[in-house]
């Protein structure tokens, strides 16, 4: 091996570009990441984005993939983790509001006649969930380990779930809070697989919490970044790479891009088949966000509400599904679903002393510039009479603003590509590693790979495993 020559080089240090340099480090590779931005963290960044003292995510800000991934569970590392009594809430329009707790049976007890459907529905998976949790958290296309159970789970997950809803549930809370869940994939609530990401997320809560880290997200990052520096890691921030020809001499390269940027960077080294596939991949629905600094907390009609540090503000199934079919079809909902976090009830170092934050977005069609900013306050106001009275300032951010600051969020999309059923089977292209590419040495590693968006780092960590199989 030539004097210099690193054994991997992974571009973009968000969590799935460190886990796979802390994978690879962790095999006595020699690796170094490269970053365009100064700090690290890609979806896991923290900042004061409207006043001084009030700490926001950038992105990502609840986590509740982070404790069921085998790969940040293999790691201990110290982070600081804050779990609320209630993983998230979803206030209804009548004043009241259900809460899903890590207790299924008390969860399901707040939904009166659904009580035995909610429990038939999740028991199984959660009392199984070690059995299916790596079916789940890597390539959909494989030989299962345990068939019957990842079977069992696919008779409802590629169902919609809207018809899931609908079959299940009686009462508006209970079709209201799936609804909710599954809304997190970006899909029309009618479409196939939709019902999978509610299934998932409220197993997760139920397994293993929806909790988020004390003192903002960035410290995912950091304390990854920590941990690949002290395996000898190297981290080189600042550098916006623009091709593969820039890199330093290495054996691998992982990029943790989306395919758009895989494109560019790697330009006519690809060969045409593999180009075309990655030029038909679709992004989905974009995000428009809101950071809040407030002086008091959020007055919640339904006071059980701050007992969750996420909040599901969208109203009942049909509004959901109306709003989630609005960004699909390129309009804008006049009701969006609002997906809030409200963190510094339960963690006091993101405000100054009495003073509170909230995170909120909702889905709009990608590449968007319409501001909706209006319409989200008017939900949060739905079921929170006054809030606007507490807001001491507000930053906005739109799909373009998004896709600046990152340009892994083509378009505002902040879960690397639409969540169709055929780009979750081939994600990013049809291939027997879906991380590797027809060029020898070069993967990918972000997002746009199995098992897809969330803080788990297990993109990297599959994706650096496939690359330590074969080489």
């Amino acid at each position: 091996m030539p004097v210099g020559t690193l054994d991997a080089v992974v571009v973009g240090g968000g969590p799935n570009g460190l886990a796979a340099a802390v994978t690879l480090a962790q095999a006595g590779r020699s690796v170094r990441v490269i970053e365009a931005h100064e700090t690290v963290g890609g979806g896991t960044r923290t900042a004061e984005l409207t006043l001084p003292g009030f700490r926001h995510d950038v992105c990502s800000a609840i986590h509740p993939s982070l404790l069921a991934s085998p790969f940040f569970r293999s790691l201990e590392l110290e982070l600081d983790l804050i779990e609320p009594p209630a993983a998230v809430a979803h206030p209804l329009h009548d004043g009241t509001a259900v809460l899903v707790r890590r207790s299924l049976e008390d969860t399901a007890a707040q939904l009166g006649t659904d009580r035995e459907a909610y429990g038939q529905l999740l028991e199984p998976f959660v009392a199984r969930w070690e059995k299916i949790e790596d079916e789940l958290l890597g390539p959909i296309a494989h030989l299962p380990r345990h068939p019957l159970a990842l079977g069992r789970f696919a008779v409802a997950g590629l169902r919609s779930a809207q018809s899931i809803a609908d079959a299940r549930f009686e009462t508006e809370a209970g079709r209201a809070l799936f609804a909710g869940a599954a809304a997190h994939s970006f899909l029309p609530l009618g479409q196939r697989a939709s019902a999978s990401f509610g299934l998932v997320l409220l197993v997760l809560a139920h397994v293993s919490g929806w909790p988020f880290p004390r003192g903002g997200s960035q410290a995912i990052a950091d304390a990854l970044a920590a941990r690949l520096l002290s395996l000898g890691g190297e981290i080189e921030t600042g550098n916006h790479v623009s091709s593969l020809s820039e890199l330093p001499s290495s054996r691998i390269v992982l990029a943790d891009v989306t395919p758009r940027q895989l494109l560019s960077l790697a330009g006519d080294l690809l060969p045409n088949r593999y180009r075309r596939r990655l030029e038909g991949w679709r992004y989905g629905p974009g995000a428009f966000k809101l950071d809040y600094a407030l002086d008091a907390p959020i007055p919640w009609r339904a006071t059980e509400v701050a007992k969750a540090g996420t909040v599901h503000v969208g109203g009942s199934l049909a509004e959901i599904a109306e709003s989630e079919r609005a960004a699909w079809e390129g309009r804008h909902a006049e009701r969006p679903f609002v997906l809030l976090a409200q963190q510094t009830l339960f963690d006091e170092t993101r405000a100054p002393d009495g003073k509170h934050t909230a995170w909120a977005y909702c889905h709009v069609p990608n590449g968007s510039a319409f501001d909706m900013r209006e319409r989200i306050e008017a939900q949060i106001e739905r079921f929170a009479p006054g809030f606007r009275d507490r807001v001491l300032a507000c930053t906005s951010r739109n799909p373009a603003d998004l896709e600046r600051e990152n340009p892994n969020l083509v378009g505002g999309d902040i879960a690397g590509g639409a969540n169709t059923l055929a780009q979750l089977v081939a994600r990013p292209a049809p291939r027997l590693i879906p991380y590797s590419t027809p060029v020898a040495g070069l993967y990918i590693c972000s997002a746009s790979t199995p098992p897809g968006a969330g803080v788990h780092g297990m993109c990297g960590y599959l994706a650096a495993r496939a690359a330590l199989r074969r080489s």
